[in-house]
């Protein structure tokens, strides 16, 4: 019944949020300035919210994206500049998990953890 779940993450300046993730083919459908920003990419959808004081360094928010190809993703995030997260406690490179799932863990620019996992089968 259930079919998607909205991440709602902190933004520095949405205008840079917006063209990180619109070079990864999100398209944004609503913002309100420094208030909330909307984007979404084929059935992902991710929110924003303003918070200026964010330190990237610091924040433990993130996301958990579940693609058909994690590993086509974790190239495409890297073609943007967007390294891997080895300084993350997190962090590992594209492996196969002993919980059955391949995943890297990547940083948006506002510190934002996005995971990456594709069942493995």
């Amino acid at each position: 019944m259930l079919e998607q779940i909205c991440p709602i993450l902190p933004s520095r300046n949405f205008d840079k949020t917006d063209a990180f993730y619109a070079s990864w083919g999100f398209k944004t459908w609503y913002k309100q300035h420094g208030q909330y920003l909307l984007t979404s990419r084929d059935k992902v959808e991710i929110h924003f919210f303003g918070y200026p004081k964010n330190e990237p360094k610091t924040i433990y928010c993130g996301a958990y994206l579940r693609p058909d190809d994690v590993d086509a993703v974790s190239d495409e995030l890297a073609a943007l500049g967007l390294p891997p997260v080895r300084s993350h406690p997190a962090f590992s490179p594209a492996e196969d998990k002993p919980w059955g799932m391949r995943e890297p863990p990547h940083l948006d620019p506002d510190g934002n953890l996005i995971r990456i996992g594709t069942e493995i089968t």
